[in-house]
């Protein structure tokens, strides 16, 4: 069990430096070829930030283990709510002042509601898959309209302060960071799954518990490196906007990427269980953003209700709590044994 362990600790690291690296050399490269500012935030720091997701999920559809893609994609969105968000309004309320976030909210639940839908009869089929891309495409080119259309929203404010915050690079070494990021991804990523396998194999847990674990919160830290950065800077509008981003590209791309690569059969523990629980969290995102119950509407996530965050999380997904400290449990005693 040394390898494997190994394996998912190395890929973890591996993977969010190489990351980091890979948005910055986009970031840069697209700056290179004249594209605007708020462009550059929407379309390549979104992608950039769900890159591991997204790579990792495909890797594991390839590989012919569904359970960790499926997993990734749903447990991430569950991390980003529950873990990174509530975390983040803990440290620093955050205030919801951005008008797209706002339009973005509802659009999250209504995307969350078309997924529960598709997958329903305990199968994301490559039909479903094209129809969650298809949706995706729609979603981003509505974003991108939006957001050059209102380039004095706050969140768009945000982005630009936060891209001038950036080191300048020649197109060479954009390139360069481009490359090495993107060969690291893909390397990493397939560690992290070679491991990731070989950890439920050898614990007898599903490739699915895996995935909604520890490859979910791993692959999930570059969107709480980003969140806490952007609320240390009182850039909160960027900080909820990270999260909303990711869980849309999440349930749309990730899966629908997967689910064209390789069509899954699913237990229906992902209807009941998971996408119940990554569906009440969306919900209660909704309502502390956009202020309902409060006099004049104003959208905050106040601390309380990050610490009402992880309470949801522990009382509706008792697998990323209770049968994780199982599993790490039974890890440390078998490297006694050893």
């Amino acid at each position: 069990m040394y390898l494997p362990s190994l394996a998912i600790i190395g890929g973890l690291i591996l993977l969010i430096w190489s990351a980091d690296r890979f948005v910055d050399g986009a970031t840069a490269t697209a700056r290179a070829f004249g594209m605007p500012q708020l462009l550059i935030g929407i379309v390549i720091i979104g992608f950039g930030t769900s890159a591991p997701e997204m790579i990792v999920s495909a890797l594991s559809a390839l590989n012919g283990n569904p359970g960790i893609a499926l997993g990734n994609a749903y447990g991430s969105n569950i991390t980003n709510i529950a873990l990174i968000l509530g975390l983040t309004a803990l440290i620093s309320p955050l205030a919801v002042n951005s008008q797209a976030l706002k339009q973005e909210l509802p659009m999250l639940i209504f995307i969350t509601a078309i997924s529960a839908l598709l997958i329903y009869d305990n199968e994301v089929s490559r039909l479903d898959a094209f129809v969650l891309l298809f949706i995706f495409f729609i979603y981003m080119s509505w974003s991108i309209i939006n957001g050059l259309k209102n380039k004095n929203d706050s969140l768009a404010r945000e982005i630009t302060e936060e891209l001038a915050e950036q080191e300048e690079m020649s197109l060479k070494q954009a390139l360069m960071w481009l490359l090495v990021g993107l060969v690291l991804l893909m390397t990493s990523s397939q560690l992290l799954v070679w491991g990731a396998v070989e950890f439920a194999h050898y614990f007898g847990v599903s490739d699915l518990v895996i995935g909604l674990t520890i490859v979910a919160v791993g692959t999930s830290l570059p969107e709480l490196a980003s969140s806490l950065a952007a609320a240390k800077k009182d850039q909160v509008d960027l900080a909820v906007g990270n999260i909303i981003g990711s869980n849309l590209f999440n349930t749309l791309a990730v899966v629908g990427i997967a689910g064209v690569i390789s069509p899954m059969q699913i237990g229906p523990e992902v209807f009941n269980r998971d996408m119940l629980v990554m569906s009440v969290l969306t919900v209660a995102l909704l309502i502390f953003g956009l202020g309902f119950g409060r006099s004049k509407k104003a959208g905050k996530i106040n601390r309380f209700e990050g610490l009402l965050f992880f309470c949801l999380l522990y009382r509706l997904q008792p697998i990323l709590i209770s049968n994780c400290g199982i599993n790490l449990r039974i890890f440390y005693r078998t490297f006694d044994k050893n």
